[in-house]
């Protein structure tokens, strides 16, 4: 097997219990999102579209859906027979097996699969946001600086600053504290939990992270701060463009809806950097004589008969005559009967609202409504 420069390990097993009962069946990275996509589109998108084409993905969490959806990788163009994209589950040693005890811990077990590949450089990545990023110019800051661990930032509002794992910097953009989760913070540089370390030095930590029994085995809680005590050189690279962590209900619904709109903060059209996906193939979506839709996604093999304002249709979802669906999202499979009203919500995939109901609210001081996978809503039930 003939070295890389550099690889990409991808944490996609995450539960993703926040996203309720979205995530009831599946892991996180394999949610639903914009039409056509799941959240790890994302992310393998953005490494086909860096040049890098050796990615191992760590699964855990129900992780069948996202094994079959990931397939060969060629969705991605990541089928290289001298790379591509590998699956890496945890599994058992002659020392046993266990699930993979942190973010830390997880690339650990699979030290073998990144020495398989010689690499100099190892991009670390989360499998569940939402970004366009280069992660080439990450990397070329990474030797620019010839530093031991670059890690991407971003300002955040300072309200929001103690949810994160916030970096206070030099001048020069060396890392001069990392605070996880600090009550007052002292930057609004908030990690985004993307680092590219130079081999050998992550390594060496994670084995001996590794032999720590008090240790948490994360890299944020653990990693970083002892490589910071070593004074290695430790960098930051700032991004300045869109991302979200989609991970809760109120979040995915607000991230879904800024797709929306002529200028949307996130535009899934942009053609220089493609956002790839394996969806299913299916014909044009069909709208009827007398439906009427306004400022929405439709995927393909959607049916819409009836009312859609400002909502996103995913793949094969199904709106019956006089129905109105406003401020939604359908994943691939829902279906609205006639004449039922569906305000602010989200129906899992293949979820059925009976013919009549009325589910949600257009008032945005309530919560927004959410009907799990397969789960049918008729009257009484709502």
């Amino acid at each position: 097997m003939s070295s890389k420069e550099c690889i990409a390990m991808l944490l996609a097993g995450g539960q993703g219990s926040r996203l309720q009962a979205l995530t009831r069946n599946i892991a996180k990275p394999a949610v639903s999102f914009g039409g056509k996509y799941r959240i790890i589109d994302f992310a393998l998108s953005n490494c086909m579209n860096s040049g890098i084409d050796t990615v191992g993905v760590l699964t855990q969490y129900r992780p069948y859906l996202l094994h079959s959806y990931i397939g060969t990788g060629e969705a991605w163009n990541l089928d290289e027979r001298d790379g591509g994209v590998s699956i890496l589950p945890p599994y058992a040693t002659e020392t046993g097996g266990s699930w993979y005890a942190g973010t830390a811990d997880a690339i650990y077990q699979n030290i073998g699969y990144i020495e398989s590949y010689s690499p100099k450089y190892v991009v670390i990545l989360s499998g569940d946001h939402l970004y366009r990023m280069d992660y080439a110019k990450m990397v070329e800051s990474h030797k620019t600086n010839n530093a031991d661990l670059t890690i991407s930032v971003m300002p955040v509002e300072w309200a929001e600053a103690s949810r994160f794992g916030i970096i206070t910097k030099n001048d020069d953009d060396s890392v001069a504290k990392f605070t996880e989760k600090p009550k007052q913070p002292d930057s609004n540089l908030a990690s985004m939990g993307i680092y590219v370390f130079s081999t050998d030095v992550l390594l060496k930590s994670l084995k001996e992270d590794a032999l720590d029994p008090t240790s948490e085995h994360d890299f944020g809680k653990n990693i970083i701060p002892k490589l910071l005590e070593e004074q290695r050189r430790i960098y930051c690279y700032e991004f300045r463009g869109f991302w979200r962590d989609v991970g809760t209900i109120a979040s995915y619904h607000e991230t879904s809806m800024d797709l929306l709109g002529d200028n949307p903060e996130f535009d899934l059209f942009a053609k220089d950097f493609p956002i790839m996906t394996n969806a299913p193939v299916r014909p044009p979506h069909y709208i009827g004589p007398d439906a009427h839709v306004e400022d929405s996604i439709v995927a393909n093999g959607c049916h819409v008969n009836g009312t859609v304002r400002h909502s996103i249709l995913s793949t094969d979802a199904r709106v019956g005559a006089r129905a109105i669906v406003e401020d939604s999202v359908l994943l691939p499979g829902a279906v609205v009967k006639d004449g039922a009203h569906v305000a602010r919500a989200i129906l899992g995939e293949r979820s059925v609202v009976e013919a009549g109901v009325e589910l949600g609210s257009v008032d945005v001081t309530k919560d927004t409504a959410v009907i799990g996978d397969e789960v049918v809503v008729g009257k009484g039930e709502e």
